[in-house]
């Protein structure tokens, strides 16, 4: 193959990938969340976590009751974690 195919073709293969990351991006922001308590990790809340945390990525500890993470709604309370189930209100950790 030489340089101006393998060009043009990396070029189209590196197009229609990232035209599907866009559609999946759309496809995603289309579907509705909801705010699920108690279900993310240290460092990996969404926004507010309560008193002395400011916003996403400052809860203190996994699975903390007043962090919450935006998931599929619907999902919240099905998901399990070593404390239980997910909350679509704050709890105590």
């Amino acid at each position: 193959m030489n340089k101006l195919t393998l060009s043009a073709t990396t070029l189209i293969v590196s197009s229609l990938a990232s035209g599907v990351a866009l559609a999946a991006q759309d496809h995603a922001a289309d579907q509705p969340m909801e705010k699920c308590y108690g279900v993310s990790l240290a460092g990996h809340n969404d926004c507010k976590a309560g008193p002395g945390t400011s916003c996403a990525g400052t809860s203190k500890m996994d699975y903390q009751g007043n962090a919450w993470t935006l998931v599929p709604e619907g999902t919240c309370t099905s998901i399990k974690t070593p404390n239980g189930h997910g909350s679509l209100k704050p709890m105590e950790s």
